[in-house]
């Protein structure tokens, strides 16, 4: 397997370019499934997930074709007949399930395995599989697929999910498009990548209000129509970057980046005495003089901390003046990069959901184990930081939420690597 070699040398200077939110697009191919028209998505981020979303797609019938050398995915569903998502795809990511719902508004019927993805907690389907039987849906678990059909048709229905589960929102949004009548979802996820697919299926067709607040209301309509969307920021890697010169030092610009993306993220950083200020052509991060203070943290459902930047953060508090506290609500296994931190002379203490951290002066280069897509991308922050070599192995978990990580840090002064595995 590769492995990525960082050496830590100082600060960072220069411009990242910011891609497309592989969870928006993650999110936004299915959409294909609801009709039979061409739908193009602009700004496609190049990730190990979109290729195995689209060997999904076109498993099940769909055409998918990337252009612009991966960043612009052409697709259409006029040939969709197949029902059955495979378990040898599905397992390899969680947003497998994310055909659910289009294919049981399109086809009437689905067989969906139960998916796979990072190992960092149960994230369960009850909650996607109530919302649809609440439009009409029978649905039943055996030999570890779901069997969906709706012999009569879907049909819209008030629906108060017990979470504000982000798939579910996804999943039930899509459906409802397509069933007969109105459909009014309460407790919703008001994640950007949610606005974004209501977005998209208004511009096939659909008749949705409300997205990025608590309550979406669906009024379904016969049949959906093409449409070209551009996919928005990626917030999370936009996030990333921006630690990047707050752990390293320096001062570096985030390409296409936007303050309202990471509004939580931007106010920790400040308060840790990180400067981060909106350009027109995306977000500055610099980080002064000195070691930044430390700040404790919260992951919570959008619009608070995101879980999906919870390691990040912990290896820039590693590096902090003080003492912090990172509670971690949305996965319960989510801490498995704090043993590997402390390989690099971290001070964490994890007790459950709650991790303590005594920020260091120093940390020091060392060989560490991706746990998961967040996690690798933690300890290449680490190492940026560190003193000497840090190797990080195991790094096919970067490759399915990050593009291209070497030659963007490398391009504002990183000293990074990719290492071929034997």
């Amino acid at each position: 397997m590769d492995s990525i070699l960082v050496t830590g040398n100082g600060p960072l200077k220069g411009q990242i370019p910011i891609a497309g939110a592989k969870n928006a697009c993650l999110t936004l191919m299915p959409a294909t499934l609801l009709s039979e028209e061409p739908l193009t998505l602009t700004n496609a981020p190049r990730l190990s997930d979109i290729k195995t979303m689209s060997q999904l797609l076109q498993s099940l019938g769909a055409e998918v074709t990337a252009l612009n050398d991966g960043k612009v995915l052409a697709m259409s569903g006029h040939g969709v007949d197949n029902p059955l998502a495979h378990y040898d795809i599905v397992r390899k990511m969680r947003a497998s399930n994310l055909v659910l719902g289009p294919l049981l508004a399109r086809l009437g019927q689905a067989q969906v395995s139960l998916p796979g993805g990072c190992a960092i907690g149960a994230r369960p389907m009850d909650i996607h599989v109530t919302a649809l039987e609440q439009l009409g849906a029978e649905i039943e678990l055996k030999d570890g697929y779901l069997h969906a059909a709706a012999p009569r048709g879907l049909k819209g229905a008030e629906i108060t999910l017990r979470f504000a589960s982000v798939g579910a929102t996804e999943n039930t949004l899509m459906a409802a498009t397509l069933a007969k009548g109105t459909t009014v979802l309460k407790n919703a996820a008001r994640e950007p990548e949610i606005v974004d697919l209501a977005r998209c299926l208004r511009a096939m067709g659909a008749l949705i209000d409300g997205e990025g607040t608590d309550t979406i209301v669906i009024d379904g309509v016969d049949r959906l129509h093409g449409a070209t969307h551009q996919v928005v920021t990626d917030r999370i890697e936009l996030g990333t970057y921006m630690i990047a010169p707050a752990i390293a030092g320096g001062e570096v610009e985030l390409l296409g980046g936007d303050i309202a993306l990471v509004e939580t993220l931007t106010q920790k950083l400040q308060a840790a005495g990180v400067e981060v200020s909106q350009t027109n052509a995306g977000v500055l991060v610099s980080r002064p003089n000195g070691r930044i203070r430390a700040v404790d943290v919260k992951t919570e459902i959008y619009p608070g901390f995101p879980t999906d930047l919870q390691a990040q953060m912990m290896a820039l508090m590693c590096t902090a003046e003080g003492n912090s506290v990172l509670e971690e609500t949305i996965f319960e296994n989510r801490f498995m990069h704090a043993p590997e931190l402390m390989r690099m002379g971290a001070q964490i203490e994890v007790q459950g959901g709650i991790a303590k951290v005594a920020g260091v002066a120093q940390l020091k280069g060392a060989p560490v184990m991706a746990t998961d897509l967040r996690a690798s991308v933690s300890l290449i922050l680490a190492g940026l930081a560190a003193e000497g070599e840090t190797r990080v192995n195991r790094v096919y978990h970067l490759d399915r939420g990050y593009e291209n990580v070497e030659e963007k840090l490398s391009g504002v002064g990183a000293i990074i690597q990719r290492v071929p595995g034997e």
